[in-house]
């Protein structure tokens, strides 16, 4: 029976920008780095204390996997915010809020008491968005 999911892709519009947004704003571990073909590479990270999940940052353009029509498409969709891609726990999530922003990270809805507990909305650099959470944000 399957175990665990390991490795799952996020939809970026930049690798490069993804790389530096990903890596040097929310503090991931970078995995993999490896080119496959002219122009296209295979680029993996990890949240610091999740290193067995992989998240590729796989890039949305004109390629036989995305015809022009659907790359525009998506692209379009993915600088709307369209899809969500998850959401991310932390320990403090109001200094952790704080360290975000400095870095430039730019949130949708700060740290906000809900009825299933404490949540902030950002957006990474292409436009997918995540639910900040702290720790246990359920257990209360």
């Amino acid at each position: 029976m399957i175990t665990k999911l390991t490795v799952t892709n996020i939809h970026v519009i930049d690798q490069n920008s993804a790389y530096d947004f990903y890596v040097n704003k929310l503090g991931f571990k970078l995995v993999d780095d490896i080119p496959m073909g002219a122009d296209s590479r295979w680029l993996t990270v990890s949240p610091p204390e999740q290193p067995d999940l992989q998240l590729v940052l796989f890039p949305v353009k004109v390629s036989k996997m995305f015809p022009k029509e659907v790359a525009e498409s998506l692209i379009d969709l993915i600088k709307k915010g369209i899809f969500g891609c998850g959401v991310l726990t932390c320990n403090d999530i109001f200094a952790t809020y704080e360290e975000l922003k400095e870095k430039g990270v730019e949130f949708i809805k700060p740290p906000t008491k809900e009825f299933y507990g404490t949540e902030a909305l950002f957006r990474d650099d292409s436009g997918n968005y995540f639910s900040l959470q702290p720790l246990n944000n359920f257990d209360k």
